[in-house]
């Protein structure tokens, strides 16, 4: 849809609610804060919620003060919720009970599973990150940058494209960058800022369990399994399941990364990366009520690892 509909509910609202999914990653709270520091420009009130505080390793991002951990006895009174990088409404968890059955919701995204709940969608499955979304919004809102945003989008679009190097990467997302880097801001700091401050211990421990993969399907699928007790001995500085990811695609021949987590007794949270095109794992997640992108998607199955290990495999070699 176009700009217009977003710039009506912009125009006629004083209060906003902005949230992101559960686990934020760099896009998400680059692209949640950047939406913030806009609505805070145009003179609006924001609330950035989420139902996880911002883990320590993004600390370093502009104004990540901003961002708060839904609290039990909160209350809000706002007018728009603005639900950024987010495929369902689902994917806010607990900060889901803010918003009543008349909210007004603003959905903005770009994977290619979104169910278009809001009102207003803005929703690109072309597009690299939810970062480069909004620096079209932004575009088209003709809103002239401050540096602050410019670094927060660009920090969204590195990391959701992987430094780019992924197959979402596109001439329209190096046209974005350049357009971004006139605030000359540095991104070799910016980099080493989000890749190559790792605590000792955490790499110590990555070290010991990264290599514990099962090889399947002649060498194809990699998988590996951890237990919530190793997930909760690693620091919230180091995101362990994308080094895993980072490590194991360097493989030769894989075509499939699957890591199984913990997430509870019974409860078995499921990553997918995938290289090439034969896989689309956004499929495979959305057969279990998750979702993604066609090379990296996730979803939860309500069983233990044995279990869901049949499951998602099952799936997987329907498509392999």
């Amino acid at each position: 849809m176009s700009s217009a509909k977003i710039t009506k509910i912009i125009k006629e609202n004083k209060r906003f609610l902005i949230a992101t999914h559960v686990n934020p990653d760099a896009d998400a709270l680059s692209s949640q804060l950047a939406m913030a520091l806009y609505l805070k420009h145009l003179g609006k009130k924001v609330y950035v919620i989420n139902a996880d505080a911002a883990p320590a390793r993004f600390h370093f991002i502009p104004e990540i003060h901003l961002v708060e951990k839904l609290k039990d006895d909160i209350h809000l009174e706002y007018d728009v919720a603005v639900i950024l990088d987010c495929g369902d409404i689902d994917r806010i968890d607990q900060v889901k009970r803010l918003i009543q059955n008349d909210t007004m919701i603003i959905n903005i995204d770009h994977h290619l599973t979104n169910t278009q709940f809001g009102d207003a969608n803005l929703v690109n499955h072309k597009a690299c990150s939810t970062a480069e979304v909004l620096f079209l919004l932004f575009q088209q809102f003709k809103f002239r940058l401050t540096r602050e945003i410019a670094i927060l989008l660009y920090l969204g679009i590195m990391t959701d494209t992987g430094s780019f190097r992924y197959d979402s990467t596109t001439a329209y997302t190096h046209y974005v960058v350049s357009e971004l880097m006139k605030f000359k801001f540095s991104i070799s700091d910016l980099y080493r800022k989000m890749y190559e401050h790792v605590p000792l211990e955490d790499l110590k421990l990555f070290t010991r369990i990264v290599n514990r993969f099962e090889r399947l399907y002649g060498g194809r699928v990699v998988c590996i399994e951890m237990k919530k007790r190793v997930i909760e001995k690693f620091s919230s500085e180091f995101d362990v399941k994308d080094k895993i990811f980072s490590f194991l695609r360097a493989i030769k021949g894989v075509e499939v990364i699957i890591i199984l987590t913990e997430n509870a007794r019974h409860v078995t949270r499921v990553n997918l990366r995938s290289q090439g095109e034969k896989v689309n794992v956004a499929e495979i997640a959305a057969s279990f009520n998750g979702g993604g992108h066609r090379k990296a998607s996730g979803c939860v199955i309500h069983e233990d690892f044995a279990k869901a290990k049949v499951k998602i495999l099952s799936a997987l070699e329907k498509v392999l």
